[in-house]
């Protein structure tokens, strides 16, 4: 079973644990147009590495190559987010079969659940616990 951690968690194992690592699954349209979580203050840079392909929407068959190329170790305390925490769980469950001991999802993602209007980042989620993130 994976477990799913607060954001402001996720950031405290970021400043704390130099073995802590954040992987974002999304697209690299949501990466350039929605924003990055900005983790100049860990003195880390987030691991990025789509689930699925833009705009096919495909899953990524070489998710766990690129993981490995980016020197992601199987004893690394690996934190999976994406937009609301479907895709990061499902990375995080195949990287936890490919033998990563201790990996996590990021509950409610990057922008979490839309609100009463339809707009994402206002609920709950990095942006809404006020995470330090970047766009552009």
């Amino acid at each position: 079973m994976i477990e799913d951690v607060a954001p402001r968690q996720v950031w405290e194992a970021l400043m704390s644990n130099p073995a802590a690592v954040l992987c974002d699954v999304r697209t690299n349209a949501e990466w350039q147009f929605v924003g990055l979580p900005d983790l100049t203050q860990t003195g880390k840079q987030p691991v990025l590495i789509q689930w699925q392909t833009y705009p096919t929407m495909q899953q990524n068959p070489n998710f766990m190559e690129a993981l490995q190329a980016a020197h992601v170790q199987p004893g690394d305390h690996v934190y999976f987010i994406c937009r609301s925490g479907g895709r990061s769980m499902a990375a995080a469950q195949l990287a936890k079969a490919a033998g990563y001991k201790h990996v996590y999802n990021v509950r409610d993602g990057f922008e979490g659940p839309p609100d009463p209007r339809g707009h994402r980042g206002h609920v709950a989620g990095w942006k809404a616990d006020g995470l330090p993130w970047k766009q552009g």
